[in-house]
């Protein structure tokens, strides 16, 4: 197959919706590219000192090459986020009040260098009255422009997009998910999703934005726009970065797309996430968009102690944890089931009476009036040294910010449970983190009402007689990690990330406990992250990293009787008539619909492109046969990646190719080494029939004088004796075309008793599109990651 045949098929690929790439052909596909690169080198090295130092030149770019990328955007991901955290901290204060000396000041730009407001920051009314029905005015206002973009604009910008991002870095394809539109809408609409006081995060959509622009700028590459597993390692840093400029943590970002995003992370992968993050957070950093020299506005530090009595309450928070994902995630999806069933066409009234409902039940509560980030900063907060919000830290207002917080918890739970999935950017990262920072705090008060009230107890007897003993602002933090773990199902990146965000190395440890006893009730009563169960939800294509067991053999669940292509005999039109009859992704080649021995397998894509190939070449009527295989051309790799092929000829020249990244040429190599076009002098070239007993010697040419790499016969070969028309034909006087350039001689085959298990780590592991199923030689069916998961969900 020809260097332009392969980018014409990778242009087709790219819009082909709801399918799954193969992994196996994209790698195989990158390493031949590699190697053309380093063939064509070695000629050009030695030629000339100015193409010499070309050669270098290109060479150092070409390894560069993927840094320069990644560097792009991770500055790109850190400017947007820069952006985003200005516009939604100006929008949450505008419901509130102005200020006077600048109407884009928020109230904490306005009031710089004082902690409790300032005379140049003032409400919208002196009357409470008017300043509550303005802010409800606002907030439904806000929540319902965000929602009329998404409906109108960009549709796949709403939710949290990680749960289709986990499928599309597997290898699930999704038109549109990540494009421009999406972008820029996710954009715009988060801001205002956020502002309205809608029981959304940020964090989520962040991933998605941070993923969107990656795979816009990368597409302007073509090493990565006609490579879908390289645009896949990409996607991979990119949701690191997300990750990482929405917490401040890059080291958190790259665990996180460990531990969530993607299942086969290699290392050069993880160093790419990890300069991504570096670039995207250290840009962040630079614009400083809180001009307080922190990443995210409720990044705090904590210099006291714990004391190991503590770890009884560390583990009440755990369990919370633990039971607080369970609940949620699966009342949310009782939620989303309505939603898609009844409110689909009402997307724009549904998020306006979620935003009024939201902002009549917020105003009055002292946490929820707030934005979360900014409860979270004062939850957070010890209460020595630091400003005092609405009496936290009075010990006479104890049973009022008990009442508050316990109200604030329930109400937030509630909230999150019916606004997370609706139709505009939502996340859930930091409303659960608010939950637990909510819940967190309350226990934390009521250990400091326990210790005050018996100090003297053995219980306490490792607290300080002179200091104090319990810091309430630490449960706040402990409890965030512990909802945002029970919520997500995740461990290791929890833990980093909350140390990145307090800089306490000495709550290392607590932080372990509780995420890893909300681990221990998440895999005990629950069914995975909401993530997870929003894909389960969906029907979305995603082989999850658990182990299963099935106890069965992949002939228990592979599909029979599937529509095959004989080497030979078939017309054109039949050929044609079977992709429009059918949708299947590719189609097994067999010797003979009799024997079913298979022969190889061939790709609807590259069928399709085959046949338009062959009628551009030459008028064709539906008659004209089609052959699969022939016995003097055999491809030294599968066709479907790439093939080198020979035949000798009468006068003693070989013909030969390979692929590179260029223009398709034809060439003859002589003896003497120089290269002739024979493109047009071979337009119809007799392959049936051989001339000599045993094709020519496989070899591989390096480049000419003009560093030009020599390409394949054509890929389509239309054979046959000269008629007195002028168009070949074959012994029985017809036309016959050969498509066995574009056949996969080496597909992936696994035995009828092969382990569903093991045919399940195949896919994993290798991703590859179709595995055929074959007992001595004898195709007996197929099975694709679809039919695994079918079976999966049916019977598990």
């Amino acid at each position: 197959m020809a260097a332009t045949d392969f980018e014409e098929i990778a242009e087709i690929k790219r819009y082909e919706d709801f399918s799954t790439i193969d992994w196996v052909q994209d790698a195989a596909r990158e390493q031949l590219r590699q190697r053309i690169r380093r063939t064509r080198g070695l000629r050009i090295y030695g030629r000339s000192w100015l193409r010499t130092i070309l050669a270098h030149l290109t060479d150092i770019y070409l390894s560069i090459h993927g840094w320069v990328v990644v560097s792009c955007i991770g500055a790109s991901i850190g400017a947007i986020a820069a952006m985003l955290n200005i516009i939604t901290e100006w929008l949450s204060d505008i419901k509130l009040g102005y200020c006077t000396t600048g109407f884009y000041l928020n109230e904490k730009f306005c009031c710089s260098g004082v902690d409790a407001g300032c005379p140049e920051w003032r409400h919208w009314s002196s009357w409470s009255i008017f300043n509550y029905l303005i802010f409800v005015t606002m907030s439904v206002c806000l929540a319902t422009m965000s929602a009329f973009l998404v409906k109108s604009y960009a549709p796949y910008a709403a939710g949290s997009g990680i749960s289709e991002i986990k499928c599309i870095v597997s290898g699930f394809v999704m038109k549109g998910f990540l494009g421009g539109w999406t972008l820029l809408i996710k954009s715009l609409g988060l801001p205002l999703a956020i502002a309205s006081g809608l029981s959304v995060g940020k964090e989520g959509p962040s991933v998605h934005y941070a993923v969107c622009a990656g795979n816009v700028i990368a597409r302007c590459f073509p090493r990565y726009r006609r490579n879908a597993a390289k645009m896949r390692e990409i996607l991979t840093a990119c949701a690191a970065t997300g990750v990482a400029v929405a917490f401040g943590s890059p080291i958190g970002g790259v665990l996180f797309s460990l531990e969530e995003i993607s299942s086969n992370l290699s290392l050069k992968t993880m160093w790419r996430s990890y300069f991504c993050a570096l670039v995207g957070t250290g840009v962040l950093a630079a614009i400083n968009p809180f001009r307080t020299g922190q990443l995210v506005m409720f990044q705090v530090h904590y210099d006291r102690d714990w004391h190991f009595f503590e770890i009884i309450f560390f583990i009440v928070l755990g369990v919370f944890g633990g039971l607080y994902g369970i609940f949620v995630s699966k009342w949310n999806l009782e939620v989303q089931a309505f939603r898609k069933k009844h409110l689909g066409r009402y997307a724009i009234e549904e998020i306006a009476c979620l935003a009024a409902i939201t902002a009549i039940i917020c105003y009055f509560n002292q946490f929820l009036k707030i934005d979360m980030t900014e409860s979270m900063e004062i939850l957070f907060k010890e209460c020595e040294g630091e400003e005092d919000y609405a009496g936290l830290c009075e010990p006479s207002n104890r049973s009022h910010v008990i009442a508050s917080l316990l109200f604030a918890t329930i109400v937030r739970i509630l909230l999150v449970i019916v606004s997370y999935g609706s139709k505009v950017p939502a996340g859930i990262f930091v409303p659960s983190m608010a939950i637990g920072a909510s819940f967190g705090r309350l226990v934390g008060i009521l250990v400091q009402i326990l210790y005050e009230s018996h100090p003297e107890s053995g219980f306490f007897a490792a607290c300080s007689k002179d200091g104090q003993c319990i810091t309430p602002g630490t449960y706040a933090f402990l409890g965030a990690a512990a909802a945002l773990s029970g919520i997500m199902n995740i461990t290791v990146s929890v833990v980093v990330i909350m140390f990145e965000l307090t800089g306490a190395l000495t709550y290392i440890l607590p932080t372990m406990i509780v995420v890893g006893v909300t681990k221990i009730i998440n895999d005990k009563f629950g069914k995975g992250g909401i993530a997870e169960q929003t894909i389960f939800f969906n029907g979305f294509p995603f082989l999850d990293k658990e182990e299963h067991v099935f106890g069965v053999n992949v002939s228990d669940v592979m599909i029979q009787g599937i529509s095959v292509l004989p080497s030979y005999g078939m017309t054109l039109g039949e050929v044609e008539e079977l992709l429009k009859r059918t949708k299947y992704g590719g189609f097994p080649v067999v010797e003979d619909t009799r024997s079913m021995i298979l022969s190889g397998y061939i790709g609807r894509t590259e069928l399709q492109y085959a046949i338009e190939r062959a009628k551009r070449s030459s008028p064709l009527q539906p008659t004209a046969k089609c052959f699969f295989t022939t016995p003097d051309q055999r491809p030294l790799h599968p066709a479907s990646v790439s093939a080198i092929t020979a035949n000798s000829a009468s006068n003693g020249n070989s013909v030969v190719g390979d692929t590179y990244d260029g223009d398709s040429a034809l060439v003859s190599s002589r003896n003497d080494g120089s290269f002739t076009d024979m493109q047009t002098s071979v337009t119809r070239f007799k392959m049936s029939r051989s001339t000599s007993p045993q094709p020519g010697p496989l070899r591989i040419d390096i480049p000419n004088d003009q560093g030009e790499a020599p390409t394949l016969l054509p890929a389509v070969v239309i054979a046959g004796q000269s008629s007195t028309t002028g168009m070949p034909e074959d012994d029985h006087g017809g036309i016959h075309v050969d498509f066995s350039q574009f056949i996969d001689i080496t597909p992936i085959t696994i035995n009828p008793k092969f382990p569903l298990e093991t045919v399940m780590e195949l896919f994993k592991k290798l991703g590859p599109s179709v595995i055929l199923v074959e007992h001595r030689g004898r195709l007996c069916g197929l099975i694709t990651p679809k039919d695994l998961l079918k079976y999966q969900f049916n019977k598990h």
